[in-house]
């Protein structure tokens, strides 16, 4: 018998965890707990705010060091997901204060797909 741990999620199982964790921004926990070893994070091309990024570790690192520069959140919103296959996507947006660029506003569209119970990508439009 496979136990919880070893057990695949179903997209819609991953879709239901990353909505959870959303709602209560838990952004790390969803990088934790849901994305593969080998995701890839992908930003618009002409971002002055990320680059690319490759590996859960290296994703990791681009997030906490965004993290590490905000001064002040005004405004965090995300949506409930759209489910369409093995793609979710969902729409956020964010107010904040960010040191080196000052207040900011981003709403953005937010992609995800999933394979073996695993989110391996994820891509920012905005």
């Amino acid at each position: 018998m496979i136990n919880e741990m070893e057990k695949v999620l179903t997209v819609e199982e991953v879709v239901a965890r990353f909505d959870s964790l959303a709602q209560q921004e838990k952004w790390f926990e969803i990088q934790d707990k849901l994305f593969s070893d080998d995701v890839r994070s992908v930003e618009p091309p002409d971002s002055p705010y990320f680059k690319d990024a490759a590996g859960k570790a290296v994703v990791r690192k681009k997030a906490d060091e965004w993290v590490k520069k905000i001064e002040e959140v005004h405004q965090l919103h995300t949506t409930r997901p759209v489910v369409a296959g093995k793609h979710f996507s969902v729409g956020r947006t964010m107010d904040f204060t960010v040191r080196g660029f000052g207040r900011i506003k981003i709403e953005e569209l937010m992609v995800y797909e999933v394979s073996e119970g695993k989110i391996v990508l994820e891509q920012f439009f905005y």
